[in-house]
């Protein structure tokens, strides 16, 4: 079913791309294995396992890892008011929703697809949030659901346990299973060191650049939306200053998940390392919510979609 968010064809476009290109890089690499390690079937099994779970268990897994529960209506009428509002408004089923007990204030949406789909917010941003700064971060969770790019980027993203679950294997069955002066050992496991480094650091250039554009195409979304752009700029400026002022210890175990984020766990901007960074700068999501809020003018119906 096609939602009523704005269509993004760069995004599919890009999206499409980054699969394929990912797809040719890990046949390559699981090729590159298969020489090396001379057991295909192992090989094999070990990807499909991981890509098939992390397919069907994504959702949980992240819910899971970030401490989130799911909630029914009489939990948090209020929050489960605004999804049924914004999904009414763009045509699309309404995914489960979740709530984390987490201070730090953020969400994230994620599962296969708009049937299979999970939008959890944090303690910490019902706390914080005005009611129509709630809804356009939930609008721009939910277009990321309607648009399918959840489920691209959760599985691009752990693709790459692949090369960390071999790199394991090749290091007790092959350093410690043939003995340590094995010369052949040393060569087999320095070539699937190599070849798993350079694998990774494509796909996280893939990655990344994907999550970059996408978390653009979301504000976009959430702002025809809606039709509040300045609400959503005014949750991207209070959320980032938050987050700005949590210690960077705690949030540490949050970064991991960076690329599900509504706005990226920093605790200052990263300097340099925006261009390695999942999500653009906040002063390029601010410019571009100015420039719809433009479009748009005191006109623009709230809840009208576009």
């Amino acid at each position: 079913m096609q939602s009523r968010f704005r269509s993004d064809r760069r995004l599919t476009v890009r999206m499409t791309v980054t699969m394929f290109l990912l797809g040719l890089l890990y046949v390559a690499f699981i090729a590159a294995l298969i020489a090396l390690l001379k057991s295909w079937v192992l090989v094999v099994v070990i990807a499909a396992l991981v890509i098939g779970a992390q397919y069907w268990f994504s959702d949980r897994i992240a819910l899971y890892a970030m401490h989130g529960r799911i909630v029914e209506r009489e939990e948090y009428p209020q929050l489960h008011g605004v999804v049924d509002r914004l999904c009414a408004v763009a045509d699309m089923p309404k995914p489960l929703v979740a709530v984390s007990n987490m201070d730090m204030p953020n969400a994230f949406a994620t599962g296969r697809n708009p049937d299979h789909a999970v939008l959890c917010v944090t303690s910490g941003l019902l706390r914080r949030l005005e009611p129509d700064e709630l809804e356009g971060v939930l609008a721009h969770e939910l277009s990321h659901v309607a648009h399918k790019d959840v489920a691209v980027i959760t599985l691009a993203s752990f693709l790459g346990v692949i090369a960390g679950l071999v790199v394991r294997f090749a290091f007790y069955s092959e350093l410690f299973g043939r003995g340590r002066k094995d010369q052949n050992t040393i060569v087999v496991f320095g070539a699937v060191m190599g070849i798993s480094a350079l694998v990774y650091a494509i796909s996280f250039l893939l990655i990344r650049a994907l999550s970059r554009y996408r978390e653009l195409a979301a504000d976009r979304a959430a702002a025809h939306l809606t039709g509040r752009p300045s609400a959503l700029a005014s949750a991207l400026t209070k959320v980032s200053g938050d987050i700005a002022r949590i210690p960077t210890r705690d949030l540490r175990t949050a970064q991991a998940f960076n690329a599900f984020y509504f706005t990226p766990a920093f605790g200052a901007e990263p300097g340099i390392s925006r261009y390695f960074s999942t999500h653009p700068t906040l002063e390029q999501r601010l410019e571009q919510l100015g420039r719809i809020s433009a479009e748009l003018g005191e006109a623009a119906t709230p809840g009208k979609a576009v």
